[in-house]
């Protein structure tokens, strides 16, 4: 046994030696760039591909089976003056007696200048899509008698795969570019420079790489480098790549001259038979920004399903924006946008990604909720959000005192004419309009919007406004906004508010439902930066549309019933206990004294009904309860130009209280007249704007004489004549 096992051995020996000087033969006396043209005809004919070997073939036969192609273009056979590659050098070698186990056992692959071009043409057809389509069909399926393969065909073989043993894979020097005709975007990777250590099946494998990688639209470049740890399984069909470091710089057209720099690592996995796609151990740097997180996809092959996390640390955001080169809108207060932090779950699938469980620092305030886009093609928006306090005035515009600045001038001048109340001619309308014609609504952006928005907040501060427990539900969809719910507390009170947009018409529609219930009406003007003119529990109801795209537009189409009632307030720079005695004095025939011993009137109600049409309140029901007296007036208001032009009436209830001087004693003659006021001019002016009727003061003259005639009558007729003729006489001085 030990002679035969020794002849064996022998057998084998001399077997091996003579493939090994095979080998060596062929490799000496066969030179394969002898057979170029044939190589370039079976490429041609099998693959369709149209192969140029314009540099030397090199070649080992045993035990490597090595190849090494230099200066090599590919193209395809359907245009081969247009190669979508070309290659400096390609080597590879192979050993041959493990191929016969079915394992690959490769020393170093080497690919140097590889530049690959693919295209899509305007129809869509890319330029590598013909490549491995024989380009003519095999003659031997022309036989006109089938066979019977049934006997013949051997039994299908087990599929076993082949094992993998390389010793590393370096790529350098090499380009990539993909541009699609129809569309016109390009993309490239440059400098690409790709080293792997062993590769082995199961082994983890060390892995860098490296490129610049730029796209047309936008244009974008990026400096990119990734290492890491890669390991698969194929039976498994199990992939992961440890230890993943991923960083670069970002700079193009949207980042307007700035850079991003970013950094990420973790651990990432894919398992095709779980269908299931993980990256754990998620940090990322994006300039300033730090970020952890975890996410998971679940049925890649059907319906993807994202579950996740992430949180930022907290960050300037302000800073953060501008250094990636966005634009903010001009804000009231510089300091906004420099706080930033969140907390959240992640959920989503193909076209849609939601932020569960939200926890949302902004500058002073923090929110909790959720924000999703539902439908990424419609860029369908979702909010959910619950907050304790925010100050929107910080965000908002910097008022422009410059606005109006015609209006201003003119009111300026009205008031510095206007004097005291009653000192003066009664002022001058304004005619300047008072509102901007610029336009307002990003109109396009509306008739796209798909969104729903429900809001709830401790305090909110919205023009110096504080309220408090705000609550806000909105929904717009296919050109119409609705507000469905509008409402907090405000100066003591409440309000209660709707309103809809309609965006789909050439000139938009407005609709505006409000009440308001016992509001504080001074701190209501301060906090809207208007001078008070009145206090008091303000009551108010109104059903407002309008229509336009501009204040100015809003204003001039405005219409609707408006009704108020303001209770226990006061009048400021309105004595009007004052202007009624210069009225009684001019019929006394006196002067006063003296000056007004107020300028304020307390009121007990305030109420009226405004209807306005196109920008024009009339007003014809105005009531005013006053300690002894009573106020009724009929005017209206200009809200275009913010005018006021009112015929007042103050009535004398009874001779019970006395007057500021002794010039408008009352007597039993005055009690029950309407004493008349007039008032016209911008609506800054107030009471000042207020002057004495005397042509309605004449009429109460000459009522006045012709009740102290009738009196007179009386007196000197007695009982001397019959009732029926001092009745005669009297009518006459009536006439």
């Amino acid at each position: 046994m030990k002679a035969l096992g020794k002849l064996a051995g022998l057998i084998f020996l001399g077997l091996l030696l003579i493939i090994v000087i095979l080998g060596f033969a062929l490799t000496q006396f066969f030179d394969p760039n002898d057979y170029k043209d044939e190589i370039r005809q079976i490429a041609r004919d099998k693959a369709n591909l149209e192969l140029t070997i314009n540099g030397d073939i090199g070649w080992s036969l045993f035990p490597w089976l090595g190849l090494e192609l230099t200066e090599t273009t590919l193209a395809s056979a359907a245009t081969p003056t247009q190669p979508f590659a070309d290659l400096r050098l390609l080597g590879l070698s192979v050993r041959v007696l493990p191929l016969l186990r079915k394992e690959v056992q490769m020393s170093d692959i080497r690919i140097d200048g590889l530049n690959l071009t693919l295209q899509r043409d305007e129809q869509g057809h890319g330029n590598w899509q013909d490549i491995g389509h024989p380009a003519k069909p095999a003659t031997a399926a022309a036989s006109s008698t089938p066979a019977d393969n049934s006997a013949a065909a051997p039994a299908p073989a087990s599929k076993q795969p082949l094992r993998l043993d390389i010793d590393s894979l370096s790529l350098t020097n090499s380009r990539i570019a993909y541009r699609d005709g129809k569309t016109g975007q390009q993309y490239s990777a440059e400098n690409i420079q790709l080293n792997t250590g062993t590769i082995r099946e199961g082994a983890s494998i060390p892995l860098q790489f490296t490129a610049l990688l730029a796209s047309n639209q936008p244009v974008l470049q990026a400096r990119t480098e990734l290492q890491g740890q890669l390991r698969f399984d194929r039976a498994l069909k199990r992939y992961q790549l440890e230890d993943l470091k991923l960083s670069g710089e970002v700079a193009g057209e949207q980042l307007q001259g700035k850079t991003l720099t970013f950094a990420t690592q973790g651990q990432l996995l894919l398992d095709q038979s779980a269908q299931v796609a993980e990256w754990s151990g998620l940090k990322l740097s994006l300039n300033q920004l730090r970020a952890l997180g975890e996410l998971k996809v679940r049925n890649l092959d059907s319906e993807p399903a994202l579950d996740g996390g992430v949180s930022i640390a907290a960050l300037n955001l302000r800073e953060f924006l501008l250094g990636i080169g966005q634009t903010l809108p001009a804000m009231s207060d510089s300091s906004a946008l420099t706080k930033f932090e969140l907390v959240s779950r992640l959920k989503g699938s193909r076209n849609s990604l939601k932020l569960d469980e939200l926890n949302l620092k902004l500058d002073d305030s923090s929110f909790t909720g959720s924000l999703a886009v539902s439908d990424f093609a419609k860029q369908a928006l979702r909010a959910q959000l619950k907050g304790d306090q925010l100050n929107l005035d910080r965000y908002l515009p910097p008022t422009n005192k410059g606005d109006n600045s015609a209006r201003q001038a003119e009111v300026k001048t009205v008031l510095a004419a206007a004097g005291q109340a009653g000192t003066s001619e009664l002022p001058k309308a304004p005619t300047e309009q008072a509102w901007s014609e610029a336009t307002v609504l990003p109109i396009e952006r509306l008739r796209s919007l798909d969104a729903q928005l429900g809001l709830s907040l401790g305090q909110l501060t919205l023009h110096q406004l504080p309220i408090e427990n705000f609550h806000l539900n909105a929904a717009g969809k296919d050109g119409r906004l609705n507000l469905s719910e509008l409402r907090g507390e405000l100066y003591n009170g409440n309000f209660n508010a709707s309103a809809s947009l309609d965006v789909q018409p050439v000139t938009p529609v407005l609709g505006l439902q409000t009440k308001i219930s016992r509001v504080a009406a001074e701190q209501l003007l301060k906090g809207l930066g208007q001078k008070p003119s009145i206090s008091g529990a303000l009551d108010l109801s109104a059903d407002l549309h309008s229509s336009g795209n501009s204040q100015k537009a809003w204003v001039d189409n405005l219409s609707g019933p408006t009704s108020f009632a303001i209770d226990d307030g006061v009048l400021f720079d309105a004595n009007l206990e004052q202007q009624l005695c210069k009225g009684i004095a001019t019929l006394n025939r006196k002067t006063l004294s003296g000056e007004a011993r107020g300028k304020d009137t307390a009121f007990e109600t305030f109420s009226g009904n405004l209807n306005i049409v196109n920008g024009v309140a009339s007003n014809p029901d105005l009531k005013v309860r006053i300690q002894g007296l009573s106020v009724n007036g009929d005017g209206a208001l200009d809200l275009r130009v913010l005018a006021m032009d009112y015929r007042i009436g103050i009535i004398i209830e009874g001779d019970k209280s006395a007057m500021p001087d002794p010039a408008c004693q009352i007597n039993k003659h005055y009690v029950g007249l309407e004493w008349p006021l007039l008032c016209r001019g911008p609506l800054e002016l107030g009471a000042k704007a207020c002057r004495v009727d005397q042509n309605g003061l004449g009429k109460i003259a000459s009522k006045l004489a012709t009740e102290k005639l009738g009196e007179k009558i009386e007196e000197k007729l007695g009982d001397k004549v019959s009732p029926e003729l001092k009745d005669a006489l009297k009518g006459l001085f009536n006439r």
